[in-house]
């Protein structure tokens, strides 16, 4: 007898098989028991019937308890009725370990309760849904850059110095010297870019900022980008390509979890049609207040009303092109016919899930970039070591980074960044 997982179970109907599986839920209707089952892989029903296995057994599954781990034995069927479209007969039950008290009941909870008990919240038929998900854009985008001759770096999680200032950063103490969790690996992907002409990096960041929004998180996972011998608009391309590419591979590869989620499959073929809409930073001020935003004048940073509406505008994701100099990190090109812009570009995802992409074409030219840098109150002896990159055959190049998390949210439809976390930090206990 073969030992299967739930999600097998459509290459195994008509056979006796084995699953070991953890009770979801349960219910009776007179002589027949349906229990909820998952492995980790799936979840569907299992069917005992009294009259088929005897009264003992028929008790025994009557008397589970929610999360209560056991061994099926049974015979995998179409189901026709449910989504997932198979159900096992059961004929045999062996429990592996008791459950008691199971706190995240079927009935509904706020989201700090959840989040107080994530560790159990996993389990939940939704939060299995969302991390299939979020492992199929994992795997599409490892797909994608490999296919592309991108090789994989990982950047230091220990740096010394702050591509985007300190004042984000969470510091530590390294044999006396500080030290910063990284909020980016861009710097040290600038530096393999010029050993390897494209390069990415998927890892965890961090930035230290309290935020009670639903769309930022403390420690998230970023994928970076750099490119030799790119330009700004080239890098466009790549990055509408790369999130349509993984829309594709989730509703191809995930069309269940989309079905649990009840996300709109059609409203996210749309996102994949290219081009996406490009506006100019000043164009994207006018249209605002063309449309009422009285808050926002030329040169204040975009808050999340404002990039809904920018987002909701062309009814797809949208790119910002030159934002203010004076808004933008030392390392991004200055616009070729204008002071006070750089060659930056956000990407805003549209249903109001904001910022999913941002990126620019790199400044190239050591005086610059010192004199940059200097300006920026940042420490020369820190960034010594990628002015060097100015001295020995620089080129122009560009990059940029996905927030992980982010993206989930939004292709998922949901509405916490948090849900798209494994582990989001306890500190929302204190800040959540």
């Amino acid at each position: 007898m073969k030992t299967i997982q739930i999600i097998d179970s459509k290459n195994h109907v008509g056979e006796t098989v084995k699953i070991g599986a953890w009770i979801a839920n349960k219910r009776s209707s007179g002589k027949i028991a349906f229990l909820n089952l998952r492995d980790g892989s799936a979840f569907f029903q299992g069917v005992v019937v009294k009259n088929e296995v005897g009264e003992e057994l028929f008790d025994l599954a009557k008397g589970l308890n929610q999360e209560t781990s056991v061994i099926i034995t049974g015979e995998i069927r179409e189901d026709t009725r449910s989504k997932f479209g198979y159900e096992i007969g059961i004929t045999g039950i062996e429990v592996v370990g008791e459950s008691q008290d199971y706190p995240i009941t079927p009935k509904e909870h706020g989201t700090d309760f959840l989040m107080d008990h994530r560790h159990l919240w996993l389990r939940s038929s939704k939060q299995h849904a969302i991390m299939q998900v979020r492992n199929e854009l994992i795997r599409a985008t490892y797909e994608f850059f490999n296919e592309r001759n991108f090789i994989k770096i990982d950047p230091p999680i220990l740096t010394s110095s702050a591509p985007e200032g300190t004042t984000e950063l969470f510091e530590t103490d390294y044999f006396g010297d500080p030290a910063y969790l990284s909020q980016t690996g861009q710097l040290y992907l600038e530096a393999a870019a010029m050993a390897f002409g494209k390069v990415f990096s998927f890892g965890p960041t961090f930035r230290a900022e309290k935020s009670k929004t639903r769309r930022h998180l403390t420690e998230f996972w970023m994928m970076e980008p750099e490119m030799a011998f790119v330009t700004q608009e080239e890098s466009l391309e790549i990055q509408e390509k790369y999130v349509a590419f993984m829309i594709e591979k989730v509703l191809e590869n995930c069309d269940y979890a989309l079905d649990v989620l009840g996300r709109d499959k059609e409203l996210l073929k749309k996102y994949t049609v290219l081009p996406f809409p490009r506006i100019s930073y000043d164009e994207a001020v006018e249209l605002l207040q063309q449309n009422g935003f009285e808050d926002i004048t030329w040169g204040d940073d975009f808050g999340s009303p404002h990039e809904t509406f920018i987002a909701n505008h062309y009814e797809k994701p949208v790119f910002i092109l030159n934002y203010p100099k004076s808004m933008s990190p030392f390392y991004m090109k200055p616009h070729p016919t204008r002071d006070d812009v750089v060659i930056r570009a956000d990407m805003i995802a549209p249903e109001g899930y904001g910022e999913i992409i941002g990126g620019s074409e790199r400044a190239i030219g050591f005086d610059y970039l010192l004199e940059q840098i200097e300006k920026d109150g940042l420490d020369r002896k820190d960034y010594e070591w990628y002015l060097d990159l100015q001295k020995y055959g620089p080129v122009p190049h560009s990059g940029f980074g996905l927030g992980l998390e982010r993206t989930v949210t939004w292709v998922c439809g949901i509405e916490h960044v948090r849900e798209a976390s494994p582990f989001p930090r306890l500190l929302h206990r204190i800040y959540p």
